[in-house]
């Protein structure tokens, strides 16, 4: 009697684990249909598009078209992929392959294996897409142009039913040649962690990290950055309701030729930003730029929805500074062989009540700014890019001498601009 028990419990376990790769299928062409849909939904660039779905009990197949738009100039470009996929226990392995391959017919861009795009996703709604690329060399004999590529590993993993996602891409050497320029980049990493907070906003922290950026031009030196090093970071307060956002750049170095000169830094952050508002003025944004898209397809708005469109956006940014923010550039700071450049420059409005945001004409009259800036004079004597670029500024007195530097001095405040005393009244534009 024991022993049949055991037959049936045994039974019981090999019929879920062979109902568990069908169910995990069915789930997976769900989430697939839905992510899809999303996508599209999103955003006005990029459509993905399926045209069949065969779904069977371990594996299914998919086809389908990936269009991306170029939002300046409305051009259309048309990819078309399969999708081979695998049913497990918990999830799927979804494995992409471009209809006309990863090559066009005739070429050997790839030496030994072809890239691979897979993506794995898990029943309960967390995904990973990895791209693994290797070593590729593509050369243009008309334009002149090559591409060299050590390969390299990049991937996004989403959980949290799409609220949480982690981005990383490790890429040890890249270069790209042609007549007009050549540009190296070596031992590249990039790791971030995003977490959804609401609307288009995320909040999270990331770095970027390269052990050198080279770019050389025909008669020109070689420009090297040694040590570049990106952070950002983003975090919500007041319950969600505000946003401080940081920026930081650091180059240990700049090469010219035999000449190195650094650290450099510059650092740029975004204080207490009102996250509806923000939102809103993203949307307006992201209408705007789509009735471009397409006007330049021939299918423009009508003049009552453009209209509608930019009353969204100018009441959303007029909503965003009546809530109050800081933005600016908090340090500038660049090594340079004749002395150091420095500055920083800061743009606020206050926060607003409701009796005062009905009494605003407009945005500018409340905007307050300071800038500070300063430069060795022997910049602009010794370079004369430099100096055709400082000279109109030194003639107008927006820069002034003070003894072996140039100095810019602003304050910003009831429509005037005023820097080095000179007051310059600015047009109401917001």
């Amino acid at each position: 009697m024991k022993f049949n028990k055991w037959l049936v419990a045994g039974g019981v376990i090999l019929a879920g684990a062979g109902l568990a790769p069908w169910g995990v299928g069915y789930v997976t062409e769900q989430q697939w249909f839905r992510a899809a849909l999303e996508v599209n939904a999103a955003q006005p660039f990029v459509h993905l598009e399926t045209q069949q779905y065969q779904r069977g009990v371990l594996a299914s197949e998919a086809a389908g078209t990936l269009t991306i738009t170029d939002p300046a100039r409305g051009d259309s470009y048309r990819i078309g992929f399969r999708v081979k996929v695998s049913h497990g226990v918990t999830g799927s392995l979804m494995d992409f392959r471009p209809d006309a391959g990863w090559q066009p017919e005739g070429a050997n861009w790839f030496r030994g294996e072809k890239p691979r795009l897979t993506l794995e996703t898990r029943v309960w709604g967390s995904a990973t897409l990895v791209l693994e690329a290797p070593a590729m060399a593509i050369d243009n004999p008309a334009s002149g142009e090559s591409l060299r590529s050590s390969g390299g590993l990049a991937s996004i993993s989403v959980g949290s039913l799409g609220e949480q996602a982690d981005l990383m891409l490790v890429w040890p050497a890249l270069s790209l040649s042609g007549p007009e320029l050549d540009l190296t980049v070596e031992d590249a990493h990039l790791e971030q962690s995003l977490t959804w907070l609401s609307g288009d906003i995320w909040t999270g922290t990331g770095t970027l990290s390269v052990e050198s950026l080279s770019v050389q031009r025909p008669g020109v030196e070689p420009v090297v950055l040694n040590g570049l090093a990106m952070t950002s970071a983003s975090e919500a307060k007041d319950q969600d309701r505000r946003l401080d956002s940081t920026l930081e750049l650091d180059v240990a170095s700049v090469s010219v030729g035999s000449d190195a000169f650094g650290p450099q830094r510059m650092a740029v952050s975004v204080d207490n930003l009102d996250v509806a508002g923000w939102n809103a003025f993203s949307s307006a944004m992201t209408d705007l730029q789509a009735m471009t898209v397409k006007a330049g397809a021939g299918g423009g708005a009508s003049f009552e929805q453009q209209m509608a469109v930019m009353q969204r956006f100018n009441e959303s940014i007029r909503d965003l500074a009546a809530a109050g923010f800081s933005a600016g550039i908090r340090e500038l700071s660049l090594e340079t062989p004749e002395g150091p450049v420095q500055g920083s420059l800061d743009i606020s409005h206050p926060e607003l009540s409701g009796a005062e945001k009905d009494a605003m004409l407009m945005v500018m009259q409340g905007l307050t700014g300071e800038l500070d800036f300063s430069m060795p004079m022997a910049l602009a004597e010794d370079y004369a890019a430099v100096r055709m670029q400082v000279a109109p500024l030194i003639k107008q007195g927006l820069l002034v001498q003070e003894g072996d530097r140039l100095v810019m001095d602003g304050r910003m405040e009831d429509l005037v601009l005023d820097i080095n005393g000179l007051q310059i009244p600015l047009p109401p534009l917001l």
